[in-house]
Formats: structure tokens, sequence, C-alpha cells
């Protein structure tokens, strides 16, 4: 019970004001975004941004809720093997070394735990 409880207390995805910031400029200029976190085949284990339809979801994506008004996806099996996470999105300096949109600005998305 004790679990159950700990898991209701916050969101499992998050994003820091500095991502946030990115976010609000990336949709701006790109218009609705969506996030996906990655098992380590593109970009290693970090949040890629795309454009909202660019990838489409698959069957076995799950929508553990927004980051700015995107939503941000993870694949049902890596969550469960990684423990079901919970991810606070920020930002560091350096582009993407793969093709998420944040790479543009000179920055790349981080996944961390809250």
């Amino acid at each position: 019970m004790e679990a159950a409880a700990a898991r209701d207390s916050g969101p499992d995805v998050a994003a820091t004001p500095a991502a946030l910031e990115v976010i609000h400029r990336l949709e701006a200029a790109h218009g609705p975004l969506a996030f996906f976190q990655s098992g380590g085949c593109c970009d290693g284990s970090s949040a890629i941004c795309l454009k909202d339809g660019e990838l489409p979801t698959s069957p076995n994506d799950v929508r553990l809720g927004d980051i700015g008004a995107a939503p941000f996806y993870i694949d049902s099996d890596q969550y469960e093997r990684w423990g079901r996470p919970r991810f606070l999105i920020d930002v560091a300096p350096g582009a993407a070394e793969g093709f998420s949109l944040e790479g543009l600005e000179g920055v790349h998305f981080v996944s961390g735990a809250p």
C-alpha cells in the first residue's frame, strides 16, 4: 500500500522552468510537439522532441503526461523494465546528438529523476 500511495504523490513527468521555456519557444516556432523517451537507440536515453505526428505513437506507447502542452510517451516495456520511473526533463548546453528539435537552439533535453 505504501508504494501505491508514494506513486500517487506526483506526476510521472515534469519539466524544469528552463525546459518549459525552450518547449514554449519550440511550440511557437514549430507548432504542436510530442516527446518520446528514447531507450538508447537514437539519442542515448534522452527525451526526443518532435513535431506532433512526426513519429506516430504505437499501441505499446504509454502517455505519462504532458510537459508544456506536449504529450510525453515511453514504450510500455521500457517503462516496466526501468521500474516505472518518473522523469524530470531539463535542458543542458550543446546540441542534441540526433534529430530532436531543440538541437536547433543549441541545447538538448536531459531526462532525470525528480
